[in-house]
């Protein structure tokens, strides 16, 4: 069994975290204070191509797999958690279905301008009523001549503010079971009944751009149906896989920033006349973040190395998401705890890690719901 990344994703790393320090890392506290889009960010890291990070050359995108993708959102959510999700989205809840759903049209006509940084991507799936319970959309989409209307609305959908295209699901035919009734579409900002409500001020990730949206007779062309249609929950379900990888990601470098952060505070911090590395408290949460990073890193690597098979990695996704975003807030909670009074303050990086934090433990599928899915697998008869 080998460990070892590739050359290509060693330097893929070693580019994102240089990225990070020295474009990131200068201005993060400012956006997140101002709760603003990091459009400038967002931009040179289309320009070093990690906007089409699994997106084929042929569309345009550099083919670096998952592994490489995960690695980036890692050396950049240990900086800054709102572009790594925005990061994440955009790859894998938008790029990853067009690519793996979308007819040969739909790929030409989304995947370059994905993969550039021309266009943002976002992912709509989640309402009021229905978090984690998918399958209780109550959005519908009607069919109408070629196309399909829309009526309903979605919330806390991520750089959906700021995207010029969205992946969407509908009910599509009432009759039919539940979770059998739903249908996917791909639409554009300015199609006609697209509306961007408010903007959600947030606990963390606050410079990461998340929405409510409402469909007032969203007109979509027959053509921007994405997969077959009434398939649109499985859709969902296996998208949810890649983002859960993504926010394992992110839970991972979050997990990054606490630890170095708070083994260079404890080497020069003194109480007593010594640094506070030398008591036995201090010493033990680091051995802790350090050792849960290393089992948080390993999990979330298997499961992009087995989607890059091609490998249903849904049981691994789920591992990841769970152990990295529980082992990420006990670091910032530790982290915190380890700067005193200090933590608490803005002038250190891990108040912000300890409000970032928490949303790995929420979105892309709740800790309950991944213990569900992951019992589920040993349950089953």
């Amino acid at each position: 069994m080998d460990f070892d990344l590739t050359e290509e994703q060693e330097a893929i790393r070693k580019t994102a975290r240089e990225f990070a320090e020295k474009e990131i890392r200068p201005v993060v506290s400012e956006y997140d204070q101002k709760e603003e889009f990091p459009w400038p960010i967002v931009k040179k890291l289309a320009e070093l191509g990690f906007l089409g990070m699994i997106i084929p050359e042929k569309y345009g995108g550099t083919d670096a797999g998952n592994v490489a993708l995960a690695l980036t959102i890692m050396e950049v959510s240990r900086v800054c958690a709102s572009t790594g999700v925005t990061l994440s989205v955009h790859n894998s809840l938008l790029s990853n279905p067009l690519l793996k759903f979308g007819t040969e049209e739909q790929k030409k006509k989304y995947l370059p301008k994905l993969a550039s940084g021309e266009w943002i991507g976002a992912y709509a799936l989640t309402e009021s009523t229905a978090g984690s319970d998918a399958a209780a959309l109550k959005t519908t989409a009607v069919k109408k001549g070629d196309r399909y209307v829309l009526n309903g609305s979605k919330v806390w959908i991520t750089n959906a503010g700021v995207g010029e295209v969205i992946i969407t699901f509908a009910v599509t035919d009432k009759e039919a079971r539940r979770g059998h009734n739903i249908t996917a579409f791909i639409f554009e900002k300015n199609f006609k009944g697209f509306n961007v409500g408010t903007h959600e001020k947030k606990l963390g990730i606050r410079a990461a751009n998340t929405v409510e949206l409402s469909y007032d007779d969203l007109e979509i062309p027959e053509e921007n149906l994405l997969g077959e249609y009434n398939e649109g929950f499985k859709i969902a379900m296996d998208t949810l896989d890649g983002g859960r990888i993504g926010i394992a990601s992110q839970a991972c470098g979050i997990l990054m920033g606490c630890l170095e952060e708070s083994v260079k505070y404890a080497k020069e911090r003194k109480q007593f006349g010594k640094p506070i590395a030398a008591f036995q408290p201090i010493q033990w949460m680091i051995a802790e973040m350090a050792m849960e990073l290393d089992a948080a890193k390993l999990l979330t690597l298997r499961a992009a190395h087995l989607k890059d098979l091609g490998v249903r990695h849904t049981i691994e996704a789920s591992m990841a998401k769970l152990f990295s975003s529980t082992a990420c807030n006990k670091a910032a909670n530790n982290a915190v705890q380890i700067f005193g009074g200090y933590g608490y303050t803005k002038e250190y990086p891990v108040e912000r890690f300890y409000r970032d934090a928490k949303i790995t433990e929420l979105y892309e599928g709740t800790s309950e719901i991944q213990n569900i899915v992951i019992s589920r697998a040993f349950l089953r008869d």
